[in-house]
Order: C-alpha cells, then sequence, then structure tokens
C-alpha cells in the first residue's frame, strides 16, 4: 500500500474503510428507533400523514409555495385533462432570513405578499417547505429548526399553515375555505415520481443531495410506533442528514468544526455544502503528514476557501492549468497524484454513504423484489448530478448492495420541477 492509500485508510476517508454493512445496520436501527418514539434516535422520521396514492384531478388548481435554501418561489399550478401540470404566474423572491434576522410577523408578511394575487384562483394551497418540520394530522407543518442559514427563530415552534391564514384573514381575506398542505422537498420530490412514473414501479423514494440532502420513502402505518394508524401507507421524511454515523478522526475534527457541530452528521459528509471544505481539511492533513510536500501545502493556501465545484474541476481535468487545484500542484507529479486520490476517495465514498442510504430506504419500504417493478428513485439536486464521479459511484455501489447482495431493483430518474410537482399533489389530496 502506497503512502497516500494508507493515509486514506487510517483516516477512514478510502471507500474501503467504511463497511458497508456496519453502516447500513447503523442506518436501519436508527429508522426503527425513530419510528417507534420521538427523540429516540438521531432520525426523525417525520410521519407526513400524506399517501403515495394522492390522486391528480384534472382541471383542478393549486397555489404553490416553495421555500427553499435562498429563495421563495410562489405560482399556480393546474393539472390539464391528460394531467399533466401547467405552471403559471411564477415569481420568485429572496427566502425571508436569509439576509437578516426577521420576525414570525415579518416572515408571514413576506410569504402573504407573494400569494395574495393568487388567493382567490384556489382554496387549495401547497407548501412545500425545504427544511425540518413535524407534520400534523390536519397537514400543517411546525418547523422544528433551520438549517441553510436562515434566520427566523420566531417561526420555530408554531404551525405554518395555520400562521399564514391568520395574516391573509388579517388583511381582509376570507380564508374559511382555504386548505394548507405542508410538505418538505424530499416528500414533494418523491410525489412528482409517482406522478411522472404511475405505473410500473412498486415504490417510490424522493432523494435530494444537493446544499444539503434528505430522503423520503413510503412506510406501512402499522410499522410506526408512534402514530396511533394502523391501516395504509404514507410517507415519511427521514431527516437523512442528521444520521449520526460516526467514521473516522479526520471527520469529527470537521464536524466539531462546523456550525451545529451536534447536527447534521451524515449532511457534512455527502453535502455540496460540506464536500469541498471537508476535502480541503482532508488535504491540509495530508500535507501536515507529509503525504503531499510543504511547498503543495503553501501555494494551496492561496486558493483558499475550497469548495464543492472548485474540488470537482480538479478530477474532471486535472490538467487544466487555469483551475485553482492544478496551480497548487504547479507540475509537481507526485502532488498532483496524491491529490487526485485524496479528492477521489472524498467523493467515491460520499457515493458509497449515499448508496447505503438509499438502501436503508428501498428495505424499510418492503418493495423493489421484481425486476420489472423496480423502486423508482427521484434523484434531485446539483450535487448529485454535477460533482465529478458523484452519481457514478452512487450507482456502483447500489448495484453491489442494494441489487446483488439484497436482490432489490431500482431506477433513478430526474424529474423537472419536482418541489411545485410535487407541493400541488399535496394541495389536492387535502
Amino acid at each position: 500500500m502506497g503512502r497516500t492509500e494508507e493515509f486514506l485508510e487510517r483516516h477512514m476517508i478510502s471507500p474501503s474503510a467504511v463497511d458497508e454493512d456496519k453502516a447500513l445496520d447503523f442506518i436501519l436501527s436508527e429508522m426503527e428507533k425513530g419510528l417507534e418514539k420521538e427523540d429516540s434516535g438521531s432520525l426523525q422520521m417525520i410521519p407526513t400523514y400524506v399517501s403515495p396514492d394522492a390522486e391528480i384531478i384534472p382541471g383542478e388548481s393549486v397555489i404553490v409555495m416553495d421555500a427553499g435554501g435562498t429563495n421563495f418561489r410562489t405560482c399556480l399550478v393546474t393539472f390539464d385533462e391528460n394531467k399533466e401540470p401547467v405552471i403559471s404566474d411564477f415569481r420568485k423572491v429572496g427566502m425571508p432570513g436569509v439576509k437578516e434576522e426577521v420576525s414570525a410577523s415579518a416572515f408571514y408578511s413576506i410569504l402573504a405578499d407573494n400569494i395574495e394575487r393568487l388567493i382567490d384562483k384556489s382554496d387549495r394551497i401547497g407548501f412545500c417547505f425545504s427544511y425540518a418540520a413535524r407534520i400534523t394530522e390536519d397537514h400543517d407543518g411546525v418547523p422544528i429548526v433551520f438549517s441553510k442559514e436562515i434566520k427566523a427563530p420566531e417561526v420555530i415552534g408554531k404551525p405554518l399553515g395555520k400562521n399564514l391564514l391568520a395574516e391573509l384573514q388579517r388583511r381582509g381575506h376570507d380564508v374559511s375555505k382555504k386548505k394548507v398542505a405542508v410538505v418538505n422537498d424530499t416528500v414533494a420530490t418523491l410525489l412528482a415520481a409517482k406522478a411522472e412514473r404511475p405505473d410500473y414501479a412498486s415504490s417510490y423514494i424522493g432523494f435530494i443531495l444537493g446544499t444539503g440532502t434528505n430522503t423520503a420513502y413510503t412506510e406501512k402505518n402499522s410499522r410506526i410506533g408512534k402514530i396511533s394508524l394502523s391501516e395504509g401507507r404514507e410517507i415519511i421524511n427521514v431527516e437523512s442528514g442528521c444520521l449520526a454515523l460516526d467514521l473516522g478522526d479526520l471527520d469529527r475534527e470537521f464536524v466539531s468544526g462546523t456550525k451545529d457541530p451536534g447536527k447534521y452528521w451524515f449532511e457534512k459528509k455527502i453535502s455540496g455544502a460540506y464536500l469541498g471544505p471537508f476535502a480541503e481539511h482532508v488535504i491540509k492533513a495530508a500535507v501536515k503528514e507529509g503525504v503531499l510536500t510543504k511547498e503543495f501545502g503553501e501555494r494551496f493556501e492561496a486558493y483558499l476557501p475550497l469548495d464543492t465545484t472548485r474540488m470537482s474541476h480538479y478530477l474532471e481535468d486535472c490538467h487544466n492549468k487555469e483551475y485553482d487545484l492544478v496551480k497548487a500542484v504547479a507540475d509537481n507529479e507526485e502532488d498532483a497524484t496524491a491529490l487526485y486520490k485524496i479528492i477521489k476517495a472524498v467523493i467515491e465514498r460520499a457515493g458509497k454513504l449515499t448508496a447505503v442510504n438509499l438502501t436503508a430506504a428501498v428495505l424499510r419500504s418492503g418493495e423493489g423484489t421484481e425486476p420489472r417493478l423496480p423502486v423508482v428513485i427521484n434523484a434531485d439536486g446539483t450535487t448529485f448530478y454535477k460533482t465529478a464521479f458523484l452519481e457514478f459511484y452512487t450507482r456502483l455501489y447500489l448495484d453491489e448492495l442494494l441489487e446483488k447482495k439484497h436482490g432489490r431493483y431500482y431506477e433513478i430518474v430526474n424529474i423537472d420541477n419536482s418541489p411545485t410537482l410535487g407541493a400541488a399533489i399535496a394541495g389536492l389530496a387535502i
């Protein structure tokens, strides 16, 4: 084993250092804990009270709100006679709380400002809320925590739909017939897959790997101990980015230096906001241990902080002298090769962990045993598709672990406007 390989193995950066069976068993046990009782594991396993069999109603319109990482989008969605969505009156503004902290009243005022133009066009509102929220039986959502740097602490712990309707009523609108369905963006992604591929699938999974990460799948109500329902199935928002999967010492060092070091452990191993900074941490350790030269380390400092895009560029074209990391190696072949191996290991390990996560969701669903009826995974997010080798290694490890070892079949799709489409379907279901 070479010096670089030994470094990667010892710090558990090498994909081979991750025992996929142990990691899978851990995820499944955390999922079981989260389904049985609140706050009993690192996965929240949030029941959504949304059936995967939600129907599209031709001719019906839904007001759609999409609260994302930095943008807040509103539009009207109407399904035609072929159940195809028609999106109209689209508007995009900045998400409240990104630039500065906002009060609850200011937060709901901005939301109301952006749907007042639509309020008389439908009594159904589908609200895609891309943050952790407890969903109530009447389909409202109570925010648990804001990630992605949103600063609106007064909004935490209070129902979104109820407060939005109260603000609209305060402005003089009749809201007596209005209904709001709050869904996570990953849940909306799953619903979009069901709408796009209603036939020839045994089940559906929503998966997002962008700035952050999350997973949603369908679960039997009889296997959810913390709710009283026993019949049928519903979609579970796993909040998989919170999985407390412990790996190597460099992982622990890196997480300890991030915002909220006790949260989002798994997200900090695979998502776009963290892959680049984590690779930077690993590269600096490699310089300290002599795997990369001191001279490289000095040049490397000039190109920091490292982000996921620039890290990916090096694997896409490691000879392109316009790229920062190519400049940093400065024609030193040993440094260039070691750096390539380090970055590729970080990404390959992320792909392996992604595959383990998706395998757990498929196994919990109990579906995918027939090759002609696969589980359809709607995968969304620029990190998944744009980061060099990440999709490739995810598929590679899924084939090995999910299909060959566990005999489950899957298909990955990418459906445009998934959050908007899924939120509209959720709005039609209430």
